[in-house]
């Protein structure tokens, strides 16, 4: 009888900053009754600015299986602090984003680095 495979820990990895993603982009779209009600309300260009980020965000989860996504989705934040263009409080979403896809990234390397030594659970040989 052989043993089941290792539980792979990039496969949930990969469901957690695809699954951040689509909040991400929940909330940027929630963001457009904010910016049509507050200063000087949703013009075409602020409208078309966060409809194609929420776009973005949503279609940067297909690309989760990468070496580079997370990278990329620390990156798309900055996109998003730009936002305080368009409406101060976007910048904020950007912010507080930009610090859960940096502890994303934290944690990335945490795993990595338990891999790499051999810590992780599935790693671990069964007792006899």
């Amino acid at each position: 009888m052989t043993a089941p495979p290792p539980p792979d820990p990039w496969k949930s990895f990969r469901g957690v900053m695809a699954g951040t993603l689509i909040l991400e982009a929940i909330v940027v779209l929630l963001a457009l009754p904010v910016v049509a009600r507050v200063g000087g309300g949703l013009t075409a260009l602020s409208g078309g600015y966060l409809v194609g980020l929420a776009v973005v965000l949503v279609l940067l989860c297909g690309v989760q299986g990468r070496p580079w996504a997370i990278w990329v989705n620390v990156a798309i934040q900055l996109a998003l602090i730009a936002g305080v263009f368009v409406q101060g409080a976007i910048g904020i979403l950007g912010v507080i984003f930009l610090a859960v896809w940096l502890l994303i990234a934290y944690l990335r390397a945490e795993v990595l680095r338990r891999q790499k030594h051999g810590l992780l659970p599935g790693q671990q040989l069964p007792p006899e």
